[in-house]
C-alpha cells in the first residue's frame, strides 16, 4: 500500500471513529474494550473474506493477515459473545471500583453493607477505593463518572454508593442497535461500490451538500429536505409492502435505503 492511500484510509478511518467514539465514551465503554472489539472484528472478518472467496482459511493465515498471534486469533475466533461481556466488564474500571467497594472488608460493614466514604485521605476513604481498584484514573475523574450515572451520590463530603450496577449511558437500547444496523449498512453499501467490477451492479449511493448554503436558509432546507424524504420514504415503503412474501418463504430477501441529515453543528465536529 502507498504512502498516499495509507494516509487517506486512515484519514477517513478517524472520521469514521470520532462519533462512534463519542456514542461509545458517553455510555462508559473504555478503550480497553474497544481495543478488544476491534481485535475480535479484525478477526471475524479475515475468516469471513476467506469463506465468501471460497478459500482455505487458518488461523495461521488469519495471524499473517492481522498481525496478531496464533494464539490470540484462536481466542478471538473462539470468543462467544456472552464471553465478550466479561471482556467488557473486565476493563471497565468503574465496574471494578463499584465492585470493590461491595465487596472489599474495608469498604463495608459489619453486616456487609457498603460504607459512606470519606472523600479525604483516609485508609478507608474514596481515593483509597479508587487507588487499588481503578488504576490511573484519579479518584476526582471517578468521583465525576459515579456522579454523572448516578451511580453515588455525595452528602456532607461522604461519598454513598446507590447503585450497584454501573450503566452510565443514556442512550436508549433501540437508538443504539439503529447506529450498529444503518451504519453497518451504508459502511457495507460503500465497500460494495468500491470493490464491485460490475458498474450495473453499484448500490445506489449519493448525497448533496454544500458548504456555502445561506445560514438564513438552513431552517429551510433542513424543513424541505424532511418533507420530501418523508414522502418518498412512505412511498417507497408503500411498494415494498406490495411485494412483500411470507416471514419463512425461501425467495425472502432483506433491502434497505437510508436518508439521513446532516449538520455541522461546530469545530469539534469532523468535516
Amino acid at each position: 500500500m502507498n504512502d498516499s492511500i495509507n494516509n487517506i484510509i486512515n484519514q477517513s478511518a478517524m472520521k469514521i471513529l470520532r462519533p462512534l467514539i463519542r456514542v461509545l465514551l458517553r455510555n462508559g465503554v473504555s478503550c480497553g474494550s474497544f481495543e478488544e472489539l476491534a481485535r475480535k472484528a479484525y478477526v471475524d472478518e479475515a475468516f469471513a473474506i476467506g469463506k465468501k472467496n471460497q478459500q482455505k482459511t487458518t488461523v495461521s493465515s488469519v495471524s499473517a493477515q492481522t498481525g496478531l498471534s496464533r494464539k490470540e486469533v484462536k481466542r478471538l475466533n473462539e470468543l462467544e459473545q456472552t464471553q465478550r461481556v466479561d471482556v467488557e466488564q473486565k476493563y471497565n474500571r468503574a465496574v471494578r471500583v463499584i465492585s470493590g467497594w461491595v465487596n472489599e472488608d474495608r469498604f463495608t460493614d459489619a453486616q456487609g453493607k457498603t460504607k459512606a466514604l470519606p472523600l479525604g485521605d483516609e485508609d478507608d476513604s474514596f481515593a483509597a477505593l479508587v487507588k487499588q481498584y481503578s488504576g490511573d484514573i484519579t479518584p476526582k475523574a471517578m468521583l465525576d463518572l459515579l456522579l454523572n450515572a448516578e451511580c453515588i451520590k455525595v452528602e456532607d463530603n461522604m461519598a454513598h454508593l446507590i447503585k450497584q450496577a454501573y450503566v452510565p449511558g443514556k442512550d436508549s437500547e433501540e437508538i443504539i442497535r439503529i447506529l450498529g444496523t444503518d451504519t453497518s449498512e451504508l459502511l457495507n453499501t460503500i465497500d460494495h461500490n468500491l470493490t464491485g467490477d460490475d458498474s450495473n451492479n453499484k448500490r445506489y449511493q449519493r448525497k448533496v451538500s454544500s458548504a456555502l448554503l445561506n445560514k438564513d436558509a438552513v431552517d429551510k432546507f433542513k424543513r424541505l429536505s424532511n418533507k420530501q424524504s418523508q414522502a418518498l420514504l412512505e412511498q417507497l415503503d408503500a411498494w415494498i409492502t406490495e411485494h412483500e412474501v411470507e416471514q419463512d418463504d425461501e425467495n425472502a430477501s432483506y433491502v434497505s435505503l437510508g436518508i439521513y441529515y446532516y449538520e455541522q453543528q461546530g469545530s469539534g465536529e469532523q468535516q
